[in-house]
């Protein structure tokens, strides 16, 4: 859904720093077509407040008290289909990168992020796409190697990639691998038009949220290896 004006994105922010809350409510109730609609100082406070107010998007720090912004995570995105998550934390570690995806989130941020980078993230995420930057996928694909556990045991999602058409799969690596649309259409010479079409049947297939959540598959299903 696009927001206009008359439909501003509703956004609840948690962190457990009054300063840096203020400072993103100032910065998020500044742009014209958001607003904030709560403030939590907890991961507890964060659910409860979702619950109660159902925004479109929360920001979510990762070190709080009372309950983790990871594991706040993984029970609202487990809980709405409506609300998105977009973690931000100061700690730029892979493990909080991928454990976040895991979780549900829509995006990844660091908290020093430039404002406008900060309210891109949000409009895209709002229309429903991930905020996964190439680096990002590149920390993705680093834990992946150096990870020894098998990680399917908490996916959200079923792994077994067999019920894929072999062109879905190809489609779904190559997400994986961080290529756009447009770069996915040209590999495969298809049209953007078809390449949106196999994303979003991938999408309604795996059960999974989003794009972040496709990359995650591609790499716990075996479909993308490193090297």
């Amino acid at each position: 859904m696009t927001h206009t004006r008359s439909d501003p994105v509703r956004v609840l922010i948690a962190d457990d720093q009054e300063l840096l809350r203020g400072s993103l409510r100032m910065l998020v109730d500044h742009a014209p077509d958001m607003t904030v609609v709560a403030e939590a100082r907890t991961g507890q406070e964060a659910l409860d407040l979702v619950a109660s107010t159902a925004p479109d998007l929360v920001l979510m720090d990762v070190r709080m008290p009372d309950l983790d912004g990871l594991t706040a995570t993984r029970h609202i995105c487990a809980n709405s289909d409506t609300t998105r998550v977009i973690v931000l934390t100061m700690f730029d570690l892979d493990e909080y990168v991928y454990e976040a995806l895991r979780a549900g989130a829509s995006g990844f941020l660091l908290k020093n992020t430039r404002p406008e980078e900060l309210l891109r993230a949000l409009r895209l995420v709002a229309d429903g796409q991930a905020l996964l930057a190439p680096e990002i996928t590149g920390r993705l694909i680093a834990h992946v190697v150096r990870s020894e556990r098998p990680l399917s045991d908490a996916a959200p999602w079923r792994l077994d990639a067999a019920g894929l058409t072999p062109r879905e799969r190809e489609v779904v690596t190559l997400i994986g691998r961080g290529r756009s649309n447009t770069e996915i259409a040209a590999d495969l010479t298809l049209s953007h038009a078809t390449v949106k079409t196999y994303v979003s049947r991938l999408l309604s297939k795996l059960d999974a949220r989003d794009r972040a959540q496709l990359v995650v598959f591609a790499y716990e299903s075996g479909l993308v290896r490193v090297g």
